[in-house]
């Protein structure tokens, strides 16, 4: 005997806006920030004011986005994007970039 799945939109809906799946997403969103953490990179240089600031600046936050549950990454140094995509001095480190691609497995 064959089950039939009939899938409908409202139940899908549900499933996205579930307590179930914002745990999920701030679990991954977790794993990301540990992972950017963890390849940061520290100022060493002499006039750096603050060194280790930018590696200890990552956050995670849940909330819900079009009626569905994401999980926000993000490195609160005024810096960050400097770091991310480089300057025409320095080269960029990519490191949300590489941790959301170690995150995914």
């Amino acid at each position: 005997m064959a089950t039939r799945f009939r899938m409908k939109r409202k139940g899908v809906g549900e499933l996205l806006r579930s307590p179930m799946i914002e745990a999920e997403m701030r679990r991954r969103g977790e794993v990301i920030r540990d992972a950017a953490v963890a390849i940061s990179p520290v100022g060493t240089a002499a006039w750096d004011l603050h060194p280790g600031l930018y590696k200890a600046s990552w956050h995670v936050s849940t909330h819900r986005r079009r009626d569905r549950a994401v999980a926000v990454v993000w490195n609160g140094t005024p810096y960050a994007r400097w770091v991310e995509y480089g300057t025409e001095r320095v080269p960029a480190h990519h490191v949300l970039l590489r941790a959301a691609l170690a995150g995914v497995r």
